[in-house]
């Protein structure tokens, strides 16, 4: 999830730190009529997701719509600021449908085809629309020519660190993301729900002496196009793009994991530090989480003051803090949560908004665990101060069970879940929760929820605890 500097040691405070105008409808241009080649969409299934309407933003995602794949065609002209993109979707219809409907942003559509067959789409209100005839089950094709500037939209949150979620222009006309809990549709028409998980191929095109850099396994570079590739499924809000005058350095990890850091040249030697500390994070994880779910990792910086585990290669901020001699420690800490991410988030993904907490809960107690370990803190300490700002964060933004749609990835949905996993791990003991924990991800990669995160606790452990999670996520004060 979107993250920003949330704890330099577990014993320390805690601190969370327009829109697009809706164009009038734009049909497209025609496209040349072309007959469509026989596809074979059984090489995507890996892609097939059962999407959900979300009950904290409705108004984002289509849940009639399973997205089997993206393939995303790129080229982005500093000069004039312009994005311009094809777009090509595979698409499974849950229903029979008379048109695709998709969330995408303002930008000018040059042609269209579904099938091969040209068709007028349109957009207007964060929505893209084009005629189809779709019959249940029977896969299609897309493609979306398009161009324009990028704009970003507001993110719902108090955060002190909020910004503009989607594809952001920087001072130096560079590009970089972050979009939970929206906002792909900022650069791409998209299923923006969590709950459809799809397959990408990423070809990137930069200016001369510029790189391009993108979510999933780093693929073939020809010329000035850089190509990424996900095998594994991703939502949406996992992506990541970023296109700028970046530095590249390649290291392994354990068991031959291959590493890649993108960073501006005047990058803090710091900060680097903490980038090279990769193989010791996911070494540190896969010790307690199991084997790490992915096939590359890695990290790109940019412009920010928060942090994204966007799959495979984290988008990560350089945190802002008044006292820079904090700024190890809290950069150590983030990252380490971002990598957790990629077993907690990104290999098991909530299916809605809702279940926020199933990510961050998750993410938040593998970073004090880490940071207790590294400053000596023990388990009792560590209740304590859980207690303490658990109390605090109910009284102040509610239970982390049900967020609020104005009030996204407030610190509730970190420590309160975390607090409740600590709770867990106190009864089980280290070695049946760290198995459970394992299993979790080995056995649930995909969306889930409340749901199943019970059901799979409670046979795991052999015992109920339903009464237990119920509480943590729903209670107005702190359980006893």
């Amino acid at each position: 999830m979107r993250r920003t500097s949330l704890v330099a040691a577990s014993l320390a405070a805690l601190t969370l730190a327009g829109c697009t105008s809706d164009p009038k409808p734009a049909p497209v241009a025609a496209a040349a009529a072309s007959k469509a080649p026989a596809v074979d969409y059984a090489a995507w299934n890996a892609g097939r997701s059962a999407p959900v309407a979300d009950p904290v933003y409705p108004e984002r995602g289509n849940p009639q719509l399973d997205v089997l794949h993206y393939g995303l065609d790129l080229a982005w002209d500093p000069t004039t600021r312009t994005l311009t993109g094809t777009a090509t979707l595979r698409i499974r219809p849950l229903a029979d449908l008379a048109e695709i409907r998709l969330d995408f942003a303002n930008y000018t559509l040059d042609a269209s085809t579904v099938d091969g067959q040209p068709r007028a789409g349109s957009v207007a209100k964060e929505k893209f629309a084009i005629p189809a005839t779709l019959t249940k089950d029977k896969p299609v094709t897309l493609v979306v020519k398009y161009h324009g500037t990028p704009a970003t939209v507001k993110m719902p949150s108090h955060r002190g660190d909020a910004e503009g979620l989607g594809l952001t222009i920087t001072a130096d006309n560079e590009l970089w993301t972050m979009q939970e809990p929206y906002g792909a549709f900022t650069w791409y028409p998209v299923n923006d729900q969590p709950s459809d998980r799809a397959l990408y191929d990423f070809a990137v095109t930069a200016p001369e002496g510029w790189s391009a850099i993108a979510s999933g396994t780093p693929d073939k570079q020809e010329g000035n196009t850089f190509r990424y590739t996900s095998r594994d499924p991703v939502a949406s809000y996992l992506t990541t793009l970023a296109v700028g005058k970046f530095q590249k350095e390649t290291a392994t990890g354990p068991h031959g994991l291959p590493l890649t850091y993108w960073y501006k040249a005047d990058t803090d030697p710091v900060i680097l530090s903490y980038l090279r500390k990769s193989p010791q994070y996911v070494e540190w994880l896969e010790k307690r989480f199991g084997p790490y779910p992915f096939p590359s990792g890695g990290i790109v910086l940019v412009a920010s003051e928060s942090g994204m585990e966007t799959q495979q290669m984290i988008t990560m901020g350089i945190p802002k803090v008044a006292d820079k001699s904090r700024l190890p420690n809290v950069m150590d800490g983030d990252l380490l949560h971002e990598y957790a991410h990629q077993w907690f988030g990104d290999a098991v993904t909530t299916s809605t908004w809702n279940d926020l907490w199933l990510n961050e809960g998750w993410a938040m107690y593998a970073q004090l665990l880490w940071e207790d370990e590294r400053d000596h803190v023990t388990d009792a300490q560590l209740e304590t101060w859980l207690r303490k700002r658990d109390a605090d964060l109910r009284a102040k933004v509610g239970p982390p069970g049900h967020p609020k749609a104005d009030s996204f990835a407030e610190s509730n949905v970190y420590l309160c879940p975390a607090a409740m996993l600590h709770e867990i791990h106190q009864a089980v003991g280290d070695e049946k929760f760290y198995a459970m924990a394992r299993d979790w991800i080995a056995q649930n990669k995909g969306s889930q929820d409340r749901a199943s995160f019970v059901a799979f606790v409670n046979r795991h452990t052999g015992q109920d605890f339903t009464a237990l999670i119920d509480a943590w996520l729903d209670s107005p004060t702190t359980p006893a």
